[in-house]
């Protein structure tokens, strides 16, 4: 799977459309990209150790081969079998999972980005992990207690609209404009005047999409 990559062009739009929505509220939104929520890798190891135990069955039922021969068999379409499942190890994670990993990296990041220590706890995190086909919005408290979860929904589901459409830095930009009305008509500039989160878009350093 290729790495995100977003041009110097890309990333200044990006960053532009966080400083424009952020001028019009007292809230703070960080944006953050990356290939994978996780490695996945236990997925390979999984899916050749199955086929290769199954190997045997057929081998024994069909042939007359020693029993040693087919050990050296099963052993090596097992190691033959850990590069090819290896290469579509994210095609055999069922969504399910990959879901619940890339929810548990918007947790950790939201944490990591110190979005849970604004004044006034009105951080807001949009993350996207590419692997995963997954977008989230996650609010702090004092947004999270005025702010159906259906509002960030129907901005995640525009988002991915637009991204089928393949126009990607549009559909950051709408995103995070949306995001930046919802924090706008509820927390309007005002009181500390003080831009305490990065304004840029955050793209994680991650080897996990690698095949």
């Amino acid at each position: 799977m290729a790495k995100i990559g977003f041009t110097p062009e890309q990333r200044a739009g990006i960053a532009q459309a966080i400083r424009r929505a952020e001028s019009r509220t007292s809230g703070e939104i960080v944006v953050i990209v990356t290939d994978a929520s996780d490695g996945y890798r236990s997925f390979t190891v999984l899916w050749s150790a199955l086929i290769a135990l199954a190997l045997p069955l057929p081998l024994m039922a069909f042939t007359d081969w020693a029993r040693d021969l087919i050990y050296a068999i099963q052993l090596v379409a097992f190691l033959l079998l850990l590069p090819l499942m290896d290469a579509i190890r994210f095609h055999l994670v069922p969504r399910s999972i990959k879901r619940a990993r890339a929810h548990a990296k918007a947790v950790e990041q939201f944490l990591a980005q110190n979005l849970h220590t604004t004044d006034g706890r009105t951080g807001v995190l949009f993350f996207v992990s590419k692997a995963e086909r997954y977008a989230e919005v996650i609010a702090d408290e004092a947004v999270f207690e005025k702010v159906d979860p259906k509002v960030w929904d129907e901005i995640v589901s525009r988002f991915i609209a637009r991204i089928r459409d393949g126009d990607r830095e549009q559909a950051f930009t709408e995103a995070i404009a949306a995001c930046g009305d919802v924090l706008a008509e509820l927390f309007p500039p005002g009181g500390l005047e003080c831009d305490e989160l990065p304004n840029h878009l955050i793209v994680l350093d991650s080897d996990a999409a690698k095949a």
